[in-house]
């Protein structure tokens, strides 16, 4: 009930007349540059006034409760026009759940892309991302994979990178049944995911088997070991903060770990030439903007086609905020148009 009364009154005040909404978000917000988008600015001053502006609480069933309220506060009916049935990925260390989403006019074979949740490797599974594959599905018209790995503290490293690289392998050996074909398979997540999708991307490819056709990454991490200056800029106040990256990776990847690693910071990877085409997207008032940019860099370098789009007046996260904001609903609008460009070229 509560999360009902709470999101139509979250609800409520995104529909108003835009000068009231910014009565209600404040002055704008300008850091580095940038200025903070309304949307984004309302979102964070209704979470304020709620009581949710954090996205861990010390614990894991605490962050994963609260990932959940967040989630129903946000979203509405589900997106229609799109099948949705649940899969199972066998794996060396258990079964994985997983969900395939369909357009239900698309009947033919068409590219597949496997996703990987994002949630800082603890935190997010397949319902809190049902909305951002739904769409995905719909709008770029491709058949989406979701899938549900391991999560930390419970598995730490590398179990996550594990379970993903088994369902990458999974998708191209039963291509046929999903839909697709072998070489018509992308990967992709947000923040945490999208860390998977490009490690995937990174071992697959020197693995010198099948490897992803394209790649798209969103807001991801990718560097375990270099504090970049973004983390500064945007350490707090803007729903993923520098306490919340620190908790995360403790759990990922606690004591003992080799946090250089490649199965988890790629971005050290003295050579990244032959990867699979990306798609890069960040935030401007994000703190992990700059791992995400400069791995762009890396990539254009290596001579791998990438493009890379910073959405400079967006937070962390904003693909799971598509049915509060206008905003929200443009970037990703885009976001699927070049996914959709992306796998036709390949």
């Amino acid at each position: 009930m509560r999360a009902h009364v709470l999101g139509a009154g979250l609800h409520a005040a995104f529909a108003l007349p835009r000068p009231l909404r910014r009565l209600i978000a404040g002055a704008p917000r300008r850091i580095d540059g940038q200025e903070l988008s309304l949307d984004a600015q309302l979102l964070l001053k209704m979470q304020s006034l709620t009581g949710s502006t954090q996205l861990t609480t010390g614990d894991a069933a605490g962050s994963r409760a609260l990932l959940e309220e967040s989630t129903a506060l946000v979203e509405r009916a589900p997106l229609g026009g799109v099948s949705v049935g649940e899969r199972s990925i066998p794996t060396p260390d258990g079964e994985l759940a997983a969900r395939l989403y369909r357009p239900q006019a698309l009947t033919e074979h068409s590219p597949l892309l496997v996703f990987f949740h994002g949630g800082g490797w603890v935190i997010g599974d397949l319902d809190s991302h049902d909305d951002l594959c739904r769409y995905f599905a719909k709008t770029a018209g491709v058949r989406v994979l979701s899938v549900d790995y391991r999560r930390a503290p419970e598995h730490p490293f590398p179990a996550a990178f594990d379970d993903a690289m088994a369902a990458f392998r999974y998708a191209v050996e039963r291509a046929d049944e999903l839909g697709t074909e072998p070489d018509r398979i992308a990967v992709g997540g947000d923040s945490a995911g999208g860390n998977l999708a490009a490690v995937v991307s990174y071992h697959a490819t020197r693995a010198g088997g099948p490897k992803p056709a394209f790649q798209l990454l969103m807001y991801p991490a990718l560097d375990m070991t270099t504090r970049r200056r973004s983390r500064d800029l945007f350490s707090s106040g803007l729903l993923l903060s520098d306490a919340d990256i620190t908790w995360f990776l403790d759990q990922y990847a606690p004591a003992g770990v080799d946090r250089s690693d490649l199965r988890m910071s790629v971005l050290l990877a003295e050579d990244l030439s032959g990867l699979p085409p990306a798609h890069v997207v960040t935030s401007g008032f994000d703190p992990l903007r700059d791992d995400g940019e400069e791995y762009a860099r890396r990539l254009a370098g290596a001579g791998v086609p990438v493009v890379v789009r910073r959405f400079d007046d967006l937070i962390h996260g904003f693909g799971s905020m598509r049915q509060v904001g206008t905003r929200f609903n443009e970037a990703l609008s885009e976001i699927s148009g070049t996914l959709r460009a992306g796998l036709a070229l390949t």
